[in-house]
């Protein structure tokens, strides 16, 4: 795509590994300005009552624990030129409760209240701190759809715009607006670029034991 990338690999549940990717971020480009937390791995489905202690933990140290570190670690940088931008992926399934993920939606949830937090106290600092809740049809969606076909189907009929989107057409650029100075004035928002899926919400409900 025309630009300079560097991979670091890391294990974001380890801290120690999230401070020295952001660490070797900087020393690399010499500046940080923009951190996106995506990091997620699937972790299957459960009922609530089935779901185990060790599941629940893990989706919370994938999704906050691992963002905030990151966050603390990239604070220094981030406020240095005013230009600071924290950009974070929660999930339409934390906003309507889908079922038979709790750790996924709670912790998607729980994320989008420490991103709010963030905003409102580095607000003075001009770094801005925003949610993308996207819908859009990644790696773990298709493999969801690829196992609950009939579902799937019906997502896409009830999306206003009658499909799920596209990751890299649909939700990639409203990263880069809110990555970019077009975005200076925003923040503590939670963006649903889905469709207008959210407005009534969705059919979800895989097949579990």
């Amino acid at each position: 795509m025309g630009v300079e990338a560097e991979f670091v690999r890391t294990d974001v549940t380890d801290k120690a590994q999230v401070l020295a990717m952001v660490a070797a971020a900087s020393n690399r480009f010499g500046r940080l300005d923009i951190l996106v937390n995506n990091a997620w791995k699937g972790s299957g489905f459960a009922r609530l009552e089935n779901m185990t202690d060790e599941k629940l933990r893990g989706g919370f140290d994938m999704a906050v624990m691992a963002t905030f570190w990151a966050m603390q670690a990239a604070l220094p940088e981030l406020e240095k030129h005013g230009t600071g931008r924290v950009i974070n992926l929660c999930s339409l399934n934390g906003v309507n409760a889908h079922m038979y993920s709790v750790q996924y939606n709670a912790a998607k949830e729980a994320l989008r209240t420490l991103t709010r937090t963030a905003a409102r106290e580095w607000a003075p600092r001009q770094i801005c701190c925003n949610v993308i809740c996207p819908g859009a049809q990644s790696e773990a969606y298709r493999r969801v759809a690829e196992a609950n076909p009939e579902m799937a189907a019906g997502m896409a009929a009830a999306n206003p715009m009658g499909r799920v989107g596209d990751p890299l057409d649909d939700i990639g650029p409203v990263a880069a607006f809110l990555a970019s100075d077009a975005s200076r004035y925003l923040t503590g928002n939670t963006l649903f670029v889905d469709g207008g899926s959210h407005i009534n919400g969705v059919q979800w409900a895989p097949d579990v034991d």
